[in-house]
């Protein structure tokens, strides 16, 4: 399966999720409900993923943490803010980028519009 094909499944879900419980819960609350649900269509879904820093030779391992990692190709980062800023779409371009991932989706569940949380970053796609 293509990236862009378990982004679509992905955003699917987020889009049944967000129908059902709304906006105004926790970041923790949605990544649950995203993983059961990406689990129980047979995906490999990582919750919590290290993303450790290289630089050189040195390598910190208390690096970053991926959301949710899907099929070890798509990261997904969850938000539950007022709105996405700069900073967000930063943090999973770097993500994808120190991953060498070519895709990732940054997901605010608290829209009263889900469609207007939604932003795709690309790596060399």
């Amino acid at each position: 399966m293509t990236e862009n094909q378990i982004a679509t499944i992905v955003l699917d879900y987020a889009f049944e999720i967000h129908r059902a419980l709304g906006p105004g819960l926790l970041e923790s609350a949605y990544q649950k409900c995203l993983y059961m649900d990406l689990k129980s269509e047979g995906f490999k879904v990582e919750k919590e993923v290290v993303l450790p820093i290289r630089y050189k030779e040195l390598e910190i391992e208390q690096g970053y943490r991926i959301d949710l990692l899907v099929e070890d190709k798509v990261v997904v980062e969850l938000k539950a803010v007022d709105a996405i800023i700069d900073k967000h779409k930063a943090q999973l371009l770097t993500y994808i980028k120190l991953g060498e991932y070519k895709l990732g989706l940054l997901i605010n569940f608290n829209e009263t519009l889900l469609k207007n949380g939604i932003k795709r970053i690309v790596n060399n796609l």
